[in-house]
């Protein structure tokens, strides 16, 4: 057939479309009725059409290449490497070690698993000695190694910088020795997990990276640890705007203009009853993940909020995303959000919304003076806020917490983690951003009512 049969049609503008609804609607104002707005302050309207669509953003684009990761925390370093070689056999492709102690025998660990997989390194220490021996390794083997430093961002969550003094001359002096490896990270997921909304959640995710760019340094691409929701259209425009606003302003620096996206479920949204409905939240985050353009992805097992690590939770987990990318071909498709309008306006509109907030960050001093003010902590906080009574008040559903729970669920006997924000009274150089899921008091409130009925029985 050589001929389209939708020739055959003539086309329907958005204004016939808005008559037609408000036709249904018999009266009621279109607006009113149909359109809602988000936390970010985004007009969603039930509709969207070509004659009001918006040019695709340049840079906002999805990965193929996405890698499904696997956290491993390394203690022991002979079950380390067979974990690793484990979970590799069974689906990973990147790996991000948690590195306790600077003692560790990194030589040994990585020469038993397979260098030509990317690895990340948390450390929980500060060494540069330690940093150059990865640099080395990754040298001799041509091996992708990512060391996720982000003295900012253990300033934000810890409210002190890292000890051992100056933090930036540490930075500076592990940049001049190490050329092999990235040294820098962003700790996005921090301001997420908090509560803070998408447009405070890119605009201080990058005037954090924009702090080490004014310090010289994101020769090599900086990489942005971002936390992903469940709001699924949403999320992929966050991740798209992001890449969009991280190369316009490392352009100015005259900077690589792609950053590295290592994405995972937030824990913000995560609950300890009715906790299989985590697959289904982490499995919607990752799709968003995928199509928003994140590197690689590390899903949270269900049972992360409760449960120490264990083989049958992260297999569930590794699964989740091997069946995205083997049996859904989220790999084999480029860019399958442009063309959807929604997602362009979407992407649009957080992209300059998130320019406008960060350009007033750095009006007024910076992200770090803001954080030293407080200005970031009350912000996010302020937010954090809102989105607690839209939970408490049942207008934002976690299904089985807040929504249809199970009365007879019992978990008391089953928590090995505890859940919950825990007081920690110290001194600090700034007051921490603090992390703290929505269920909590809820679940707090159901852990008692189990203790007093078990001492009534």
């Amino acid at each position: 057939m050589d001929n389209s049969l939708f020739e055959d049609f003539n086309p329907i503008s958005s204004k016939l479309w808005k008559q037609k609804i408000q036709y249904e609607l018999k009266g009621a104002d279109y607006t009113e009725t149909l359109v809602w707005e988000s936390p970010e302050g985004i007009k969603v309207k039930p509709f969207y059409h070509i004659d009001e669509a918006k040019d695709t953003l340049p840079g906002a684009a999805n990965n193929l290449d996405f890698k499904i990761g696997q956290d491993i925390y390394v203690q022991d370093i002979e079950k380390s490497i067979s974990r690793a070689n484990s979970t590799v056999a069974r689906g990973a492709e990147a790996l991000r070690f948690t590195i306790p102690n600077p003692e560790t025998d990194i030589k040994t660990l990585l020469a038993g698993i397979d260098n030509t997989l990317p690895a990340y390194f948390y450390l929980q220490f500060t060494s540069i000695d330690f940093v150059k021996q990865i640099d080395t390794i990754a040298a001799n083997n041509g091996a992708t190694y990512y060391v996720l430093f982000d003295p900012i961002g253990h300033l934000a969550k810890e409210g002190n910088w890292h000890p051992g003094g100056d933090n930036f001359r540490l930075i500076s002096n592990i940049h001049h020795s190490c050329n092999h490896v990235n040294i820098l990270s962003v700790g996005g997921e921090l301001y997420q997990n908090a509560g803070a909304n998408m447009v405070q959640q890119i605009a201080y995710t990058l005037a954090h990276a924009n702090e080490y760019f004014n310090l010289g340094y994101g020769q090599k691409s900086l990489v942005l640890q971002v936390a992903v929701g469940a709001n699924y259209f949403f999320e992929i425009a966050k991740l798209r705007a992001m890449r969009v606003l991280y190369g316009l302003i490392a352009k100015e620096y005259n900077l690589p203009q792609q950053c590295h996206i290592l994405a995972t479920p937030t824990r913000r949204d995560k609950t300890l009853y009715d906790y299989n409905v985590n697959m289904l939240r982490t499995t919607t985050a990752c799709m968003s993940a995928v199509l928003g353009g994140a590197d690689t992805i590390l899903i949270l097992p269900y049972d992360a909020v409760y449960h120490k690590s264990n083989e049958f939770a992260d297999r569930l987990a590794r699964n989740q995303l091997l069946i995205l990318k083997n049996e859904s071909y989220f790999d084999k498709v480029l860019n399958p959000a442009d063309g959807a309008y929604y997602i362009e306006e979407l992407t649009q509109q957080l992209t300059e919304r998130a320019l406008f907030l960060f350009k007033d960050i750095e009006a007024n001093g910076g992200f770090l003076k803001q954080l030293k003010e407080g200005t970031i902590q009350r912000k996010i906080q302020e937010s954090a806020t809102k989105e607690q009574e839209l939970f408490d008040s049942g207008k934002e559903v976690l299904v089985g917490t807040n929504k249809y729970p199970n009365k007879n669920d019992r978990m008391s006997g089953d928590i090995e983690l505890y859940p919950f924000v825990k007081a920690n009274p110290r001194k600090t150089l700034v007051i921490p951003i603090i992390e703290k899921r929505l269920a909590e008091k809820l679940e707090q409130e159901r852990l008692e009512a189990e203790a007093k009925h078990e001492i009534q029985q």
